[in-house]
């Protein structure tokens, strides 16, 4: 039976589509395996801030955790307090400072971005260090070096709490509140300074971990392929042995009538 014509070009077929199938899980593995590929990412080298990112849109996902460096000043006055940040397993304060991208930022000469210029264990410190970063000298051009994050999503305060209280970096909520803020281009994240301001803890922010987990819905896919193709042939196999059987049992009635 399996060795007639018909079946033989039916079991080509079937190989045809299993091959097919056996493809597409085989496609579907090696992207599984593309993606548990760890890209090694420069991040520890030093670049120009307007090389990573800029003002504007939103950063590229190389961007984050990049170690930058950009000419500027700092608008005194123009510090708000993060509370809820974490700083070596104790939690504190951060402060945020607005800061300007000197003539050397080229086309993004005067654009914004905010600083985190340290942490701090107790409010009233933080206070205290906000008024002597409010009343250092404006204009004063300094070069800044620190690592770029992106933007932190705003969260409302919970109810109880000061409405104007902070616990992220957002800069959309951030330019709603910088006095020295005239609507120029910002950056869509902020720098955390290398190099704390007198009087706090520099912030701890490692190089970003590499993820290499392996994508476990194209592996299920792969495997699902192959399924499809062992199906295939099994699909000729049981068409084969029904057509067997079907000339079995009419081969046994034409042998019963003419007995």
């Amino acid at each position: 039976m399996m060795f007639r014509p018909r079946w033989i070009l039916a079991l080509l077929l079937a190989l045809a589509v299993a091959a097919g199938f056996a493809a597409l899980g085989h496609w579907q593995l090696e992207r599984a395996v593309a993606s548990g590929v760890v890209v090694e990412r420069s991040t520890e080298t030093v670049k120009p801030l307007d090389e990573v990112v800029t003002p504007g849109g939103a950063p590229r996902d190389s961007a984050t955790g990049q170690l930058v460096t950009v000419d500027g000043s700092y608008v005194p006055g123009d510090e708000q307090l993060i509370s809820n940040r974490s700083n070596d397993g104790t939690s504190g304060y951060w402060i945020v400072s607005h800061f300007i991208v000197g003539a050397s930022g080229g086309s993004s000469a005067g654009a914004s971005i905010a600083v985190a210029r340290g942490w701090v264990a107790a409010e009233a410190e933080a206070r205290s260090t906000m008024g002597s970063l409010a009343a250092a000298p404006a204009n004063q051009v300094i070069t800044l070096a620190g690592r770029f994050l992106p933007t932190e999503a705003p969260v409302v305060p919970a109810d109880g709490r000061d409405p104007h209280s902070m616990t992220t970096v957002s800069t959309a909520a951030l330019i709603n509140l910088w006095a020295g803020f005239d609507g120029t281009a910002v950056y869509p994240g902020y720098i955390v300074d290398g190099a704390a301001a007198s009087g706090l803890t520099a912030i701890d922010s490692p190089a970003p971990l590499t993820d290499a987990s392996l994508n476990w819905l194209n592996i299920f896919y792969a495997v699902e392929w192959v399924v499809f193709a062992g199906f295939a042939v099994f699909l000729w196999y049981r068409l084969v042995r029904d057509a067997w059987e079907r000339e079995e049992e009419l081969r046994e009635e034409a042998l019963t009538a003419a007995g």
